[in-house]
């Protein structure tokens, strides 16, 4: 991983240590101008934390609800795209954090959609987070009814548009990257929507003698994840975050590039191996402090 990658992961690995760092910080709250990235999908988030809306003549689906206090500004986004709040019939989300589903709750409340989770992230949405193997107690959200669970390989439907649930474990027990296809100039493009990848500081992925794993199995999610994110075909490269893909630095390069900026297969495949040799490393760390060989 490059200096300037891992130096903007620690950021996102810090402020996700409580919500009230979540809350202040200026990139997960500055709106940018909503835009199309392709077909019928468009960004209505902040600067960092990503937030995506799939529209269709049935009613239109949400991919992250963000921060309790981020419905207004997904809100405004929607509606400054020309579209209406309440034609929101289904939410998704990439993980049961708190700064990607902080603000379901509200949402659910203003539209009445339908809210589908990913199976293992469900306890958690339902707690408002107090079940959360790393931040149970310190990073709580509103809890939130779950209509629909899912799992692993499952489809949501909504107006002809497809989204696929990949369970890609790890970061949370549910994290859900998205995949779709979108019609962009006479083209389908695969558009993968990664939901979680980052080891947090606080993850113990080696059970040691004074303490177990952060959960039974997570180094194991963890290489299953990799192997699933290196299988997916990708056009369109897409996070939870807008620093997974560089999305700022890509921004800036649309008035001269035009939408084809998003259209990133490399960047995808060096990111997602970027991110599996700094899950090796760490579980390699924790390995040799733990006295424990590589298998395990």
């Amino acid at each position: 991983m490059s200096l300037c990658r891992k130096l903007l992961f620690l950021v996102v690995a810090l402020l996700s240590l409580g919500s009230l760092h979540a809350q202040t910080h200026p990139d997960w709250t500055t709106p940018v101008v909503p835009f199309r990235i392709a077909g019928n999908l468009y960004y209505v988030g902040s600067r960092d934390l990503a937030a995506y809306l799939v529209v269709t003549p049935a009613g239109d689906i949400l991919i992250n609800s963000n921060l309790a206090s981020s419905p207004p500004l997904i809100r405004r986004s929607v509606e400054q795209l020309g579209f209406h709040f309440s034609d929101i019939k289904i939410l998704l989300i990439s993980h049961a954090h708190s700064d990607h589903a902080g603000g379901s709750a509200a949402i659910l409340k203003q539209t009445g959609a339908k809210y589908m989770v990913m199976d293992a992230d469900v306890p958690l949405i339902e707690d408002g987070g107090r079940s959360d193997f790393a931040y149970g107690g310190h990073q709580l959200m509103p809890p939130a009814h779950v209509d629909r669970v899912l799992h692993d390989g499952d489809e949501v439907r909504l107006g002809g548009s497809v989204l696929v649930a990949h369970k890609t474990a790890g970061h949370t027990r549910g994290t859900t990257t998205w995949t779709m296809r979108v019609q962009d100039g006479g083209k389908t493009r695969d558009v993968v929507i990664v939901g979680g990848w980052s080891v947090l500081s606080e993850y113990r992925l080696v059970a040691t003698a004074k303490q177990p794993a952060s959960y039974p199995g997570i180094a194991r999610d963890y290489a299953h994840t990799f192997d699933v994110l290196r299988s997916l075909p990708c056009d369109i490269f897409l996070g939870a975050h807008g620093l997974y893909f560089g999305m700022l630095g890509k921004l800036a390069l649309v008035p001269k590039q035009g939408p084809a900026v998003w259209i990133d297969p490399a960047g995808y495949k060096s990111s997602v191996l970027e991110e599996q040799k700094d899950f090796e490393d760490k579980l390699a760390k924790q390995q040799a402090e733990a006295g424990k060989p590589k298998s395990q």
